[in-house]
């Protein structure tokens, strides 16, 4: 795995320093984080590059991880941009771009801009999109444990007491957390972004777990309704993240 920054120029934000993780040699994969940060993804990142001998691009979300974030960006709007600039700028062709929550959220507003260098979408239990009664669950209102019960089929494995972590670990979360607040705001939706969505031209995949609690498999239904060219694919004993919770699933999907 090599760690690399690029300084994008972004309209409206100038400047933007992203730093990049990348696995693996052949087509191109921008996978894109959700809300817990790179980490939620970095090792599913390794094994899709390795069982698919493809190349895997995973970009730190300017805010996460402990790195800066410039005022003038402050939307998944904004970062759909900076992500197809980045794109131009590395070059990259025939690139199938994968989310997972707000990665989700961000991959669909990457379709929407319809550059050419993206030829498929793949959105993981996607944030983003108003449906109404199926709300996204107020992540901002609940404790950690709230948010292990519900964003996993089996939280047992996987749960961790934030209190427990290094001074540094429980900065860099909180640090996460007030950029997921910028970027996706209380509600986690963009009432505009369902009108959108009809704009989408690329092949799309949507997958959802099928215990996911944050969002709904309801909502990942309507998800895939709002998309042209959209499927829709259930995963069982799978909740919120199936890159972490159920990975062999995900990638047996994704092929």
């Amino acid at each position: 795995m090599i760690t690399s920054s690029y300084t994008v120029n972004l309209d409206g934000a100038g400047p933007v320093d992203v730093t990049v993780t990348e696995s693996g040699e052949g087509r191109p994969f921008l996978l894109l984080h959700g809300g817990g940060g790179p980490d939620t993804v970095a090792r599913f990142g390794e094994t899709l590059a390795a069982a698919e001998h493809v190349r895997v691009l995973i970009p730190v979300h300017p805010g996460f991880g402990g790195t800066p974030r410039p005022e003038a960006l402050h939307s998944v709007r904004g970062l759909a941009a900076l992500y197809v600039a980045l794109l131009d700028q590395l070059g990259l062709d025939d690139v199938t771009v994968i989310g997972n929550s707000i990665g989700g959220w961000i991959a669909a507003e990457i379709a929407i801009l319809n550059s050419p260098r993206v030829s498929r979408a793949i959105l993981i239990d996607a944030a983003g999109l108003e449906v109404p009664g199926h709300p996204v669950a107020d992540f901002f209102s609940l404790t950690m444990d709230q948010v292990f019960e519900l964003s996993f089929h089996n939280p047992a494995p996987f749960r961790i007491d934030p209190a427990t972590l290094p001074p540094a670990a429980q900065a860099i979360a909180a640090g996460n957390r007030a950029a997921l607040a910028v970027y996706a705001g209380p509600a986690m939706t963009d009432p505009t972004l369902g009108e959108r969505l009809h704009a989408v031209a690329v092949p799309t995949l949507v997958v959802w777990g099928d215990s996911d609690r944050m969002v709904d498999p309801d909502y990942g239904r309507a998800f895939a309704a709002a998309i042209p060219k959209a499927r829709f694919e259930l995963l069982p004993g799978t909740g919120h993240m199936p890159q972490v919770e159920t990975p062999g699933q995900l990638l047996e999907a994704i092929r």
